[in-house]
């Protein structure tokens, strides 16, 4: 274990706070217009594609495309980011999704759509691993889930902003949205080309070495693989069975219409983005090894709850409670990864990006199954057992040693 792994180091009554670096902000600013421009396309991308004339499995392998190229891409990215630096392979990332968007927008064929969403799937994935190995590495541990909240705010409030913007979009043509997503790449990539430091070995007030943790000595660390269980459970249950089967259990189950849908996750991301700051304070100061243990654990408490929900507004409820844990489970093994990978971390971001996207690929499939076979309470059951298995595996952590000037607070 290398020293001073957990502790926020010595502080003496005259050092001062450690603040978000400009990095950290401009990586938010990013975020929020690559999220804006996402957020303008996912409603409209479905109907454009059955404007085709193709089947609804047509659809789903669309979307499917881009999150499989993302997961193909993700082990090379390490390699690209030791090779040509974050700041170079996020903003080639970005310009590969820029220019696949476009081209969306322009498609005269099933074929010629597939294969650009596939490509928008590298770029993404070069974006995301780079991005976050510049965040991890430019921050301090002692602000570094303040620092990961501050980025995915941006994705949470570009998100929101999206969805009704691409609405109105919608009503010009369904390729006027794709057009607008090319764009605001362009402004996110211009951005990250201009404000971005060179990339190099984060600087540290606290005594972590500006030296690469060996990959081998990271993939031994229960803090490393803590963070990629708790992120495939992320990504099974939030990004697949959640998106996936709510909106079948509004319009079905609950006989409510497809709008409702949208206000219940618009309630949630608001909830998840008023818990972000707190949850990044808590994390902190008190810990990421009880904030997964207490956060996974609400999960799945709340995901097996919600196929019994026998109206909107308790549903409503359980997705809002869901984002808050959402606030910690996105934010506490981001920086538990940080702490175990130290500085230079692009393989182990990668790998870690890995599991999130193999958990939202493999999710909604599994979970559809289960639906078919058995139920609908099963399909969540599975998920909620796998935020379960991030909680208790938590466990294994070591617990943080905070300095005294944490202590005090």
């Amino acid at each position: 274990m290398r020293p001073g792994l957990f502790s926020r180091g010595p502080v003496s009554g005259t050092t001062p706070k450690p603040r978000l670096s400009r990095d950290v902000i401009v990586l938010g600013v990013i975020a929020f217009f690559v999220m804006v421009g996402f957020g303008v396309v996912v409603p409209v991308l479905p109907v454009y594609v059955r404007s085709f004339g193709v089947s609804y499995v047509a659809v789903g392998a669309v979307v499917s495309a881009f999150a499989l190229m993302r997961l193909v891409t993700s082990p090379f990215c390490g390699r690209l980011i030791d090779w040509a630096g974050e700041r170079t392979i996020l903003s080639v990332g970005i310009g590969i999704v820029a220019v696949s968007s476009g081209l969306v927008g322009v498609a005269d064929s099933y074929p010629q759509l597939l294969l650009l969403r596939g490509a928008g799937g590298i770029g993404s994935a070069l974006f995301s691993v780079s991005a976050m190995t510049l965040l991890l590495g430019s921050t301090p541990s002692a602000i570094r889930a303040r620092a990961i909240g501050f980025y995915q705010g941006g994705f949470l409030i570009g998100g929101m902003a999206g969805p009704a913007i691409g609405g109105l979009l919608a009503t010009i043509s369904l390729t006027a949205p794709f057009f607008f997503y090319a764009g605001t790449l362009a402004v996110a990539g211009t951005i990250g080309i201009v404000l971005l430091r060179s990339s190099g070995p984060a600087s540290s007030n606290e005594g972590e070495s500006a030296q690469r943790t060996p990959f081998r000595v990271v993939l031994r660390d229960t803090r490393f693989r803590a963070a990629c269980l708790a992120n495939f459970a992320q990504g099974w249950t939030s990004l697949g069975i959640r998106a996936t089967l709510v909106p079948v259990i509004i319009v079905e189950v609950l006989r409510g219409s497809t709008s409702w849908t949208g206000i219940a996750f618009a309630c949630a991301a608001v909830a998840q983005t008023i818990a972000l700051a707190p949850a990044a304070r808590f994390i902190d100061t008190v810990g990421r090894r009880p904030a997964i243990i207490g956060a996974f654990a609400l999960a799945a408490v709340t995901i097996v709850a919600v196929p019994f929900a026998p109206n909107i507004w308790l549903l409503g409820a359980l997705l809002c409670v869901y984002g808050v844990a959402a606030a910690f489970m996105g934010t506490a093994p981001a920086a538990a990864l940080g702490d175990a990978a130290g500085p230079r971390s692009g393989r182990p971001v990668a790998m870690f990006s890995m599991f999130a996207d193999a958990g939202a690929i493999a999710g909604p499939l599994v979970a559809g199954l289960l639906v078919d076979l058995v139920s609908l309470p099963v399909a969540f059951l599975v998920g909620a057992l796998f935020l379960l298995a991030a909680s208790a595996y938590a466990l294994r952590m070591p617990r943080e040693r905070l300095s005294p000037a944490v202590e005090a607070r």
